[in-house]
């Protein structure tokens, strides 16, 4: 299984937080999966940082990579189907990370209530 991690499951994952649901703890961890993180999901942690609204890891790409987690780079085919999406969900980096998932076929991982409402598929975390 392959699954891209919204950015509060891979925060909560790095902090080890209780908030992390069992289902996406037990599927991360699993020695059979693969682990990506995207590049909207660094771009957004690096903004909220500089801008004082987010207390995550200063050495974020050292945190990934000792974990064994890939990063997904953004092309521009993925920029154009996160525009085409429908307007569940407003947030760009969200509308990227469901774009992502879609064009390769990963399974993603949110508790975000929005995105049920796209055509992407989701680990089950109840």
């Amino acid at each position: 299984m392959s699954l891209l991690l919204d950015t509060h499951i891979l925060l909560w994952w790095l902090s080890d937080d209780s908030l992390l649901p069992t289902a996406a703890r037990e599927a991360i961890a699993s020695p059979q999966t693969e682990v990506l993180i995207s590049a909207a999901t660094a771009w957004e942690i690096a903004i909220k940082q500089a801008a004082g609204r987010l207390d995550a890891p200063e050495d974020l790409l050292e945190a990934v990579e000792a974990n064994d987690f890939q990063t997904l780079t953004i092309t521009a085919a993925h920029a154009v189907d996160a525009a085409a999406l429908p307007p569940h969900h407003s947030d760009p980096f969200d509308r990227m990370l469901i774009a992502q998932a879609r064009a390769e076929t990963l399974t993603l991982i949110s508790v975000d209530n929005r995105f049920p409402k796209y055509d992407v598929e989701l680990l089950a975390l109840s």
